[in-house]
Protein backbone atom coordinates (compact mmCIF):
# COMPACT_ATOMS: atom_id res chain seq x y z
CA UNK A 1 0.00 0.00 0.00
CA UNK A 2 1.36 3.76 -0.50
CA UNK A 3 2.54 5.39 2.44
CA UNK A 4 0.64 8.63 3.37
CA UNK A 5 1.99 12.03 3.48
CA UNK A 6 0.32 14.23 5.67
CA UNK A 7 0.09 17.84 7.07
CA UNK A 8 2.73 17.26 10.61
CA UNK A 9 1.36 19.29 13.79
CA UNK A 10 4.10 21.50 14.10
CA UNK A 11 3.90 22.59 17.93
CA UNK A 12 1.13 22.37 20.60
CA UNK A 13 -0.82 25.45 19.19
CA UNK A 14 -0.95 24.45 14.95
CA UNK A 15 -3.95 23.42 13.95
CA UNK A 16 -3.49 24.05 10.53
CA UNK A 17 -0.55 24.59 7.59
CA UNK A 18 -0.10 26.30 4.29
CA UNK A 19 1.90 24.10 1.44
CA UNK A 20 4.49 27.04 0.01
CA UNK A 21 6.44 24.30 -2.34
CA UNK A 22 6.73 20.88 -3.45
CA UNK A 23 10.41 20.49 -3.85
CA UNK A 24 9.46 16.97 -5.86
CA UNK A 25 6.87 16.39 -8.65
CA UNK A 26 5.13 13.05 -9.31
CA UNK A 27 7.18 10.12 -10.55
CA UNK A 28 10.41 11.44 -8.94
CA UNK A 29 12.31 9.16 -6.79
CA UNK A 30 12.70 10.30 -2.58
CA UNK A 31 14.61 9.05 -0.10
CA UNK A 32 13.23 8.58 3.41
CA UNK A 33 14.08 11.82 5.33
CA UNK A 34 14.63 14.26 2.21
CA UNK A 35 13.20 17.44 2.39
CA UNK A 36 9.81 16.53 0.50
CA UNK A 37 7.74 19.91 0.50
CA UNK A 38 7.79 23.52 2.39
CA UNK A 39 4.82 24.38 4.83
CA UNK A 40 4.28 27.41 6.39
CA UNK A 41 2.27 28.12 9.94
CA UNK A 42 1.60 31.14 12.44
CA UNK A 43 4.73 29.56 14.11
CA UNK A 44 7.66 28.78 11.72
CA UNK A 45 8.36 28.14 8.06
CA UNK A 46 10.20 24.60 7.85
CA UNK A 47 10.81 21.91 4.95
CA UNK A 48 9.53 18.62 6.01
CA UNK A 49 10.82 15.08 5.52
CA UNK A 50 9.35 12.37 3.12
CA UNK A 51 7.81 9.74 5.31
CA UNK A 52 9.42 6.58 3.32
CA UNK A 53 11.32 5.63 0.56
CA UNK A 54 9.98 5.33 -2.87
CA UNK A 55 8.02 7.10 -5.85
CA UNK A 56 5.91 10.36 -5.43
CA UNK A 57 2.56 8.71 -6.62
CA UNK A 58 0.67 11.64 -6.09
CA UNK A 59 0.51 15.54 -4.98
CA UNK A 60 -3.40 15.74 -3.48
CA UNK A 61 -2.94 19.44 -1.78
CA UNK A 62 -1.25 21.47 -4.69
CA UNK A 63 1.07 24.49 -3.08
CA UNK A 64 -0.50 27.46 -2.20
CA UNK A 65 -3.24 25.63 -0.32
CA UNK A 66 -4.20 25.53 3.57
CA UNK A 67 -5.20 22.29 5.44
CA UNK A 68 -5.35 21.00 9.07
CA UNK A 69 -2.90 18.87 10.53
CA UNK A 70 -2.86 15.30 9.85
CA UNK A 71 -4.66 15.47 6.43
CA UNK A 72 -3.24 13.52 3.94
CA UNK A 73 -1.80 16.07 0.93
CA UNK A 74 0.13 13.41 -1.00
CA UNK A 75 1.32 9.92 -1.38
CA UNK A 76 4.59 7.78 -1.55
CA UNK A 77 4.35 4.70 -3.85
CA UNK A 78 6.88 2.33 -2.36
CA UNK A 79 9.79 0.76 -4.74
CA UNK A 80 7.91 -1.80 -7.12
CA UNK A 81 4.75 -1.26 -5.75
CA UNK A 82 2.31 0.30 -8.42
CA UNK A 83 5.02 2.90 -9.17
CA UNK A 84 4.54 2.77 -12.57
CA UNK A 85 1.04 2.82 -13.40
CA UNK A 86 0.99 6.20 -11.37
CA UNK A 87 2.99 8.11 -13.76
CA UNK A 88 0.02 7.78 -16.73
CA UNK A 89 -2.72 9.87 -15.31
CA UNK A 90 -0.23 12.80 -14.25
CA UNK A 91 1.45 12.68 -17.79
CA UNK A 92 -2.28 12.53 -19.42
CA UNK A 93 -3.53 15.97 -17.73
CA UNK A 94 -0.92 18.37 -19.13
CA UNK A 95 -1.46 17.02 -22.66
CA UNK A 96 -5.62 17.47 -22.20
CA UNK A 97 -4.73 21.19 -21.03
CA UNK A 98 -2.15 22.01 -24.02
CA UNK A 99 -4.88 21.32 -26.15
CA UNK A 100 -7.42 23.79 -24.96
CA UNK A 101 -4.65 26.68 -24.35
CA UNK A 102 -3.29 25.65 -27.70
CA UNK A 103 -6.92 26.57 -29.50
CA UNK A 104 -7.33 29.67 -27.34
CA UNK A 105 -4.53 31.14 -28.06
CA UNK A 106 -4.32 30.37 -31.75
CA UNK A 107 -7.98 32.06 -32.20
CA UNK A 108 -6.45 34.53 -30.19
CA UNK A 109 -3.55 35.94 -31.62
CA UNK A 110 -1.06 35.52 -34.58
CA UNK A 111 1.14 32.15 -34.34
CA UNK A 112 4.65 32.93 -33.30
CA UNK A 113 7.43 30.86 -34.86
CA UNK A 114 9.04 28.44 -32.09
CA UNK A 115 12.81 29.10 -30.68
CA UNK A 116 14.18 26.21 -32.62
CA UNK A 117 13.68 25.12 -36.34
CA UNK A 118 13.95 21.58 -35.39
CA UNK A 119 10.61 19.32 -34.79
CA UNK A 120 8.80 22.85 -34.04
CA UNK A 121 5.31 21.80 -33.83
CA UNK A 122 6.50 19.50 -30.64
CA UNK A 123 8.93 22.25 -29.30
CA UNK A 124 5.97 24.21 -29.21
CA UNK A 125 3.45 21.75 -27.12
CA UNK A 126 6.61 21.26 -25.07
CA UNK A 127 6.74 24.54 -23.86
CA UNK A 128 3.31 25.15 -24.13
CA UNK A 129 2.65 22.33 -21.35
CA UNK A 130 6.00 23.58 -18.90
CA UNK A 131 4.81 27.20 -18.92
CA UNK A 132 2.07 29.56 -18.66
CA UNK A 133 0.99 32.43 -21.26
CA UNK A 134 2.76 34.89 -19.14
CA UNK A 135 6.10 33.00 -19.16
CA UNK A 136 6.39 32.39 -22.59
CA UNK A 137 5.42 36.10 -23.43
CA UNK A 138 8.21 37.20 -21.30
CA UNK A 139 10.43 34.87 -23.18
CA UNK A 140 9.60 36.08 -26.53
CA UNK A 141 9.77 39.67 -25.29
CA UNK A 142 13.16 38.70 -24.24
CA UNK A 143 14.28 36.47 -27.08
CA UNK A 144 14.72 33.13 -24.75
CA UNK A 145 13.94 29.64 -25.47
CA UNK A 146 12.44 27.71 -22.75
CA UNK A 147 14.01 24.90 -23.60
CA UNK A 148 17.21 26.28 -21.55
CA UNK A 149 15.48 26.88 -18.29
CA UNK A 150 14.93 24.22 -16.09
CA UNK A 151 11.18 24.84 -14.42
CA UNK A 152 10.53 24.73 -10.23
CA UNK A 153 7.30 24.44 -10.78
CA UNK A 154 4.82 21.49 -10.26
CA UNK A 155 5.44 18.92 -12.58
CA UNK A 156 8.38 20.70 -14.14
CA UNK A 157 6.61 23.70 -14.95
CA UNK A 158 8.38 27.17 -15.94
CA UNK A 159 7.43 29.62 -13.67
CA UNK A 160 7.86 33.38 -13.40
CA UNK A 161 10.62 33.15 -11.17
CA UNK A 162 12.45 30.72 -13.01
CA UNK A 163 12.37 33.27 -16.33
CA UNK A 164 13.33 36.35 -14.31
CA UNK A 165 16.17 34.82 -12.55
CA UNK A 166 17.78 33.26 -15.83
CA UNK A 167 17.33 36.75 -17.60
CA UNK A 168 18.71 38.46 -14.83
CA UNK A 169 21.47 35.68 -14.53
CA UNK A 170 21.95 36.24 -18.60
CA UNK A 171 21.80 39.74 -18.42
CA UNK A 172 19.44 40.00 -21.20
CA UNK A 173 17.46 42.22 -20.24
CA UNK A 174 16.55 44.15 -23.97
CA UNK A 175 13.08 42.70 -25.64
CA UNK A 176 14.26 41.37 -29.26
CA UNK A 177 11.88 39.82 -31.33
CA UNK A 178 12.46 35.48 -31.25
CA UNK A 179 13.36 34.46 -34.77
CA UNK A 180 13.82 30.79 -35.67
CA UNK A 181 18.14 30.90 -35.77
CA UNK A 182 19.17 33.63 -34.84
CA UNK A 183 19.44 34.67 -31.07
CA UNK A 184 18.57 38.36 -29.70
CA UNK A 185 21.63 40.45 -29.39
CA UNK A 186 21.70 43.20 -26.87
CA UNK A 187 21.54 46.67 -27.97
CA UNK A 188 24.60 49.07 -27.21
CA UNK A 189 22.73 51.00 -25.02
CA UNK A 190 19.94 48.59 -23.39
CA UNK A 191 17.86 49.58 -20.40
CA UNK A 192 18.40 49.23 -17.03
CA UNK A 193 17.36 45.69 -16.34
CA UNK A 194 14.26 44.81 -14.70
CA UNK A 195 14.88 43.60 -10.72
CA UNK A 196 15.36 39.99 -10.42
CA UNK A 197 12.45 37.30 -9.44
CA UNK A 198 10.55 37.74 -6.69
CA UNK A 199 10.14 41.57 -7.53
CA UNK A 200 6.71 41.69 -9.16
CA UNK A 201 6.04 43.99 -12.20
CA UNK A 202 5.05 47.43 -11.51
CA UNK A 203 1.23 47.37 -11.54
CA UNK A 204 0.92 43.64 -10.67
CA UNK A 205 -1.52 42.37 -8.01
CA UNK A 206 0.11 39.90 -5.59
CA UNK A 207 -1.17 37.80 -2.54
CA UNK A 208 0.30 37.83 1.08
CA UNK A 209 2.34 35.44 1.40
CA UNK A 210 1.07 33.41 5.29
CA UNK A 211 4.16 34.98 7.03
CA UNK A 212 3.54 38.04 5.46
CA UNK A 213 0.31 37.97 6.61
CA UNK A 214 1.09 37.05 10.16
CA UNK A 215 3.96 39.37 10.76
CA UNK A 216 1.11 42.07 9.95
CA UNK A 217 -1.37 41.13 12.22
CA UNK A 218 1.34 40.62 14.65
CA UNK A 219 2.86 44.20 14.10
CA UNK A 220 -1.03 45.71 14.67
CA UNK A 221 -1.55 43.68 17.84
CA UNK A 222 1.36 44.94 19.47
CA UNK A 223 0.75 47.97 18.58
CA UNK A 224 -2.89 47.92 19.96
CA UNK A 225 -1.73 45.87 23.21
CA UNK A 226 1.73 47.96 24.35
CA UNK A 227 2.58 51.71 25.28
CA UNK A 228 5.28 52.12 23.12
CA UNK A 229 7.96 54.52 24.29
CA UNK A 230 11.48 54.69 23.14
CA UNK A 231 14.78 56.13 24.11
CA UNK A 232 18.47 56.13 22.21
CA UNK A 233 21.63 56.13 23.28
CA UNK A 234 25.01 56.94 21.87
CA UNK A 235 27.56 54.44 22.62
CA UNK A 236 31.46 54.07 22.08
CA UNK A 237 32.00 51.38 20.40
CA UNK A 238 35.90 51.25 19.45
CA UNK A 239 37.11 48.97 22.32
CA UNK A 240 35.03 45.81 20.96
CA UNK A 241 35.74 46.54 17.33
CA UNK A 242 39.15 46.73 18.02
CA UNK A 243 38.66 43.72 19.99
CA UNK A 244 37.28 41.80 17.12
CA UNK A 245 39.69 42.97 14.71
CA UNK A 246 42.12 40.93 16.92
CA UNK A 247 40.77 38.09 18.11
CA UNK A 248 38.16 37.11 14.74
CA UNK A 249 41.11 34.76 13.14
CA UNK A 250 41.65 32.97 16.20
CA UNK A 251 38.16 32.70 17.40
CA UNK A 252 37.22 30.69 13.59
CA UNK A 253 40.49 29.19 13.77
CA UNK A 254 39.72 27.30 17.34
CA UNK A 255 36.24 27.38 17.58
CA UNK A 256 34.79 26.81 13.85
CA UNK A 257 32.63 30.01 13.64
CA UNK A 258 32.82 33.69 12.80
CA UNK A 259 33.29 36.02 15.37
CA UNK A 260 30.12 38.67 15.40
CA UNK A 261 29.09 41.95 16.99
CA UNK A 262 25.68 40.38 18.03
CA UNK A 263 27.47 37.95 21.06
CA UNK A 264 28.58 41.63 22.11
CA UNK A 265 24.64 42.78 22.12
CA UNK A 266 22.99 40.36 23.69
CA UNK A 267 26.29 39.83 26.39
CA UNK A 268 25.46 43.17 27.21
CA UNK A 269 21.76 43.01 27.59
CA UNK A 270 22.06 39.96 29.88
CA UNK A 271 23.67 41.67 32.24
CA UNK A 272 21.53 44.14 32.66
CA UNK A 273 18.05 42.60 32.32
CA UNK A 274 19.93 40.67 35.28
CA UNK A 275 20.07 43.90 37.26
CA UNK A 276 16.76 45.11 35.83
CA UNK A 277 14.56 42.29 36.06
CA UNK A 278 11.20 43.95 35.25
CA UNK A 279 12.75 44.18 31.87
CA UNK A 280 12.35 40.73 31.18
CA UNK A 281 8.48 40.95 32.81
CA UNK A 282 5.52 40.21 31.18
CA UNK A 283 2.44 41.42 31.97
CA UNK A 284 -0.65 39.10 32.21
CA UNK A 285 -3.88 40.85 33.10
CA UNK A 286 -3.08 42.48 36.23
CA UNK A 287 -0.16 40.87 37.32
CA UNK A 288 3.69 40.69 36.61
CA UNK A 289 5.28 37.89 35.81
CA UNK A 290 9.18 37.82 36.43
CA UNK A 291 11.10 35.30 34.23
CA UNK A 292 13.35 33.25 35.74
CA UNK A 293 15.39 32.25 33.02
CA UNK A 294 16.46 35.21 30.29
CA UNK A 295 15.59 33.89 26.57
CA UNK A 296 16.36 36.18 23.81
CA UNK A 297 14.77 36.55 20.58
CA UNK A 298 17.36 37.11 17.59
CA UNK A 299 15.24 38.85 15.20
CA UNK A 300 16.96 37.14 11.54
CA UNK A 301 16.30 38.94 8.48
CA UNK A 302 14.74 36.28 5.77
CA UNK A 303 14.28 36.90 2.00
CA UNK A 304 10.56 36.06 2.55
CA UNK A 305 10.18 37.79 5.43
CA UNK A 306 11.14 38.28 9.27
CA UNK A 307 11.48 35.67 12.05
CA UNK A 308 12.75 35.68 15.73
CA UNK A 309 14.38 32.59 17.01
CA UNK A 310 14.97 32.53 20.44
CA UNK A 311 18.41 31.50 22.20
CA UNK A 312 16.52 30.18 25.33
CA UNK A 313 18.92 30.43 28.94
CA UNK A 314 20.88 33.06 27.70
CA UNK A 315 22.12 34.27 31.07
CA UNK A 316 23.53 30.93 31.31
CA UNK A 317 25.64 30.90 28.47
CA UNK A 318 29.18 32.30 27.96
CA UNK A 319 30.16 34.33 25.46
CA UNK A 320 31.08 31.48 23.06
CA UNK A 321 27.91 29.69 24.03
CA UNK A 322 26.15 32.97 22.68
CA UNK A 323 28.17 32.87 19.49
CA UNK A 324 27.49 29.69 18.86
CA UNK A 325 23.83 29.73 19.62
CA UNK A 326 23.25 32.61 17.47
CA UNK A 327 25.13 31.35 14.47
CA UNK A 328 22.64 27.61 15.12
CA UNK A 329 19.70 29.64 15.10
CA UNK A 330 20.21 32.11 12.25
CA UNK A 331 21.78 29.43 10.20
CA UNK A 332 18.71 26.98 10.98
CA UNK A 333 16.04 30.10 10.25
CA UNK A 334 18.02 30.68 6.38
CA UNK A 335 17.63 26.78 5.93
CA UNK A 336 13.89 26.46 7.19
CA UNK A 337 15.11 24.04 9.95
CA UNK A 338 13.45 25.56 12.71
CA UNK A 339 11.24 23.65 15.07
CA UNK A 340 8.53 25.62 16.27
CA UNK A 341 10.02 25.75 19.61
CA UNK A 342 12.86 27.25 18.59
CA UNK A 343 10.72 30.53 18.00
CA UNK A 344 8.70 30.38 21.31
CA UNK A 345 9.23 31.38 24.37
CA UNK A 346 11.16 34.69 24.46
CA UNK A 347 11.36 37.06 27.31
CA UNK A 348 13.23 40.07 25.57
CA UNK A 349 14.34 40.67 21.66
CA UNK A 350 17.36 41.78 19.90
CA UNK A 351 17.21 43.15 16.63
CA UNK A 352 19.56 44.51 14.08
CA UNK A 353 18.69 46.92 11.58
CA UNK A 354 22.14 48.53 11.04
CA UNK A 355 23.29 45.47 8.91
CA UNK A 356 21.54 46.78 6.37
CA UNK A 357 23.19 50.41 6.98
CA UNK A 358 20.12 51.99 9.30
CA UNK A 359 21.41 54.44 11.98
CA UNK A 360 18.98 53.41 14.53
CA UNK A 361 15.65 52.12 14.06
CA UNK A 362 12.70 52.23 16.74
CA UNK A 363 11.05 48.62 16.51
CA UNK A 364 7.46 47.35 17.84
CA UNK A 365 7.90 44.82 20.93
CA UNK A 366 7.83 41.41 19.96
CA UNK A 367 4.35 40.57 21.99
CA UNK A 368 4.42 39.49 24.59
CA UNK A 369 7.83 40.74 25.29
CA UNK A 370 7.69 43.90 27.17
CA UNK A 371 10.86 45.56 25.75
CA UNK A 372 13.12 45.20 22.36
CA UNK A 373 16.40 46.39 21.78
CA UNK A 374 17.48 47.60 18.30
CA UNK A 375 20.94 48.06 17.05
CA UNK A 376 21.71 50.63 14.40
CA UNK A 377 24.96 50.83 11.92
CA UNK A 378 28.57 51.20 13.25
CA UNK A 379 30.27 54.31 11.77
CA UNK A 380 32.88 56.10 12.68
CA UNK A 381 32.41 59.73 13.97
CA UNK A 382 34.29 62.23 15.56
CA UNK A 383 34.05 62.16 19.13
CA UNK A 384 35.06 64.41 22.25
CA UNK A 385 37.20 62.63 24.21
CA UNK A 386 38.23 63.60 27.95
CA UNK A 387 41.21 61.67 29.05
CA UNK A 388 41.85 60.96 33.12
CA UNK A 389 43.16 64.66 33.80
CA UNK A 390 39.89 66.07 32.60
CA UNK A 391 41.66 67.02 29.18
CA UNK A 392 39.20 67.05 26.11
CA UNK A 393 40.80 66.06 22.65
CA UNK A 394 38.25 65.33 19.16
CA UNK A 395 39.06 61.51 18.21
CA UNK A 396 37.87 59.46 15.03
CA UNK A 397 35.74 56.78 17.21
CA UNK A 398 33.50 53.41 15.78
CA UNK A 399 29.99 54.31 17.11
CA UNK A 400 26.60 52.25 17.32
CA UNK A 401 23.01 53.97 18.17
CA UNK A 402 20.99 51.73 20.32
CA UNK A 403 17.53 51.94 21.14
CA UNK A 404 14.89 50.48 23.57
CA UNK A 405 10.95 50.18 22.31
CA UNK A 406 9.18 49.54 25.32
CA UNK A 407 6.04 48.95 27.18
CA UNK A 408 5.22 51.85 29.45
CA UNK A 409 2.31 50.55 31.18
CA UNK A 410 4.90 48.22 32.94
CA UNK A 411 8.01 49.65 32.54
CA UNK A 412 9.38 53.73 33.49
CA UNK A 413 11.28 55.61 31.49
CA UNK A 414 13.77 56.04 34.48
CA UNK A 415 14.25 52.28 34.38
CA UNK A 416 14.23 52.07 30.63
CA UNK A 417 17.00 54.63 31.15
CA UNK A 418 19.55 53.11 33.81
CA UNK A 419 19.24 49.52 31.63
CA UNK A 420 20.72 51.29 28.75
CA UNK A 421 23.51 53.29 30.65
CA UNK A 422 24.42 49.74 31.74
CA UNK A 423 24.42 48.04 28.42
CA UNK A 424 26.74 50.92 27.37
CA UNK A 425 28.66 51.07 29.92
CA UNK A 426 29.40 47.38 29.45
CA UNK A 427 30.23 47.59 25.80
CA UNK A 428 32.71 50.74 26.46
CA UNK A 429 34.91 48.98 29.15
CA UNK A 430 34.33 45.13 28.15
CA UNK A 431 36.24 43.07 30.04
CA UNK A 432 35.30 39.31 29.17
CA UNK A 433 37.35 37.10 27.61
CA UNK A 434 35.86 36.17 23.89
CA UNK A 435 37.43 32.54 23.80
Amino acid sequence: MPTDIIMPQMGESIVEGTITKWLKKPGDKVQRDEPLFEISTDKVDAEIPAPASGILQEIKVTEGTTVGVNTVVGTIAVDGEAAAPAKAPVAEKPAARVDVKKAEEKAAAPAVPPPSASAPAAHEEEEEARSSPLVRKIAREHGVSLSQISGTGLGGRITKQDIMSFIESQGSAQPAPATPSVPAQPAAAAPAPRPAAPAPYPGDLVPMTNMRKIIAQRMIESRRTSAHVHCMYEVDFTRIVNLRNKHKAGFEQRHGARLTFMPFFVRAAVIALQQWPIINATLEGDNIHYHRQINVGIAVALDWGLIVPVLKNAGDLNFLGLQRGISDLGERARTKKLKPEDVEGSTFTVTNPGQFGAVFGLPIINQPNSAIMGVGGITKQPMVITDKDGADSIAIRSVVHLTLGYDHRLIDGAVADQFMDLVKKTLQTWSEEVG
